[in-house]
């Protein structure tokens, strides 16, 4: 079920996994372009399980929308529900939900609309986040001008043709190996300071 988005199913090829994960709303898609863009995050699945229970009136049931896997090994399972669309009913179930995952070990969130800077970003870095964009020769040079912190285009250009560089650099970006400055502040731009990961950005 989804909550505080229109109904919008569809599915997104994700990075992490190579494979595509369905979603039910805009802001489920958001929320797993987010949760695709975080390094800590190897795996993730929609609609995992099924959840029962009795209400003291009726039978319940509730499919939360995520299954995610980190790097650590560790597993949580994702509500997507924007906060002035939980009523009553949902409520309960995100807290059955809660409990039912405590039960085995997993962690359970219950995410909301996301930072719209942030998410803007991500989703233009998304359009880059397929292997293809990567061009090896294209990327040892950018990570080289990069290597001390600079503005985004000058960058680009530095490392050779913007029209050849720039998509490069978008996946660099979008994998980590590159970083941008307050990301959550600012829309990327010509005067973005980036540099290679491990450096300051600003």
């Amino acid at each position: 079920m989804s909550w505080g988005g229109l109904h919008f199913p569809g599915w997104y090829w994700a990075a992490t996994t190579g494979q595509h994960v369905g979603f039910e709303s805009w802001l489920e898609r958001d929320r797993l372009v987010l949760m695709d863009f975080d390094p800590a995050v190897v795996g993730m699945a929609s609609q995992p399980f099924w959840l029962h229970w009795h209400n003291g009136e009726r039978e319940r049931r509730h499919a939360p929308d995520f299954f995610v896997r980190r790097v650590d090994g560790s597993a949580v399972v994702v509500d997507v529900c924007a906060d002035d669309w939980i009523a009553p009913r949902d409520a309960e179930a995100f807290e059955l939900t809660r409990r039912a995952c405590a039960e085995v070990g997993w962690g359970f969130e219950r995410v909301g609309t996301p930072e719209a800077v942030l998410l803007a970003n991500v989703r233009w870095l998304s359009r880059y986040r397929h292997p293809r964009c990567r061009r090896e020769l294209v990327a040892a040079r950018l990570l080289e001008v990069f290597s001390q912190p600079g503005p985004l285009m000058a960058g680009a250009d530095a490392a050779g043709d913007r029209l050849e560089t720039l998509p490069v650099l978008f996946h660099l970006l979008w994998t980590h190996e590159l970083s941008a400055e307050q990301m959550d502040i600012g829309l990327l731009g010509p005067r973005t300071v980036v540099c290679r990961a491990g450096g300051s950005a600003g």
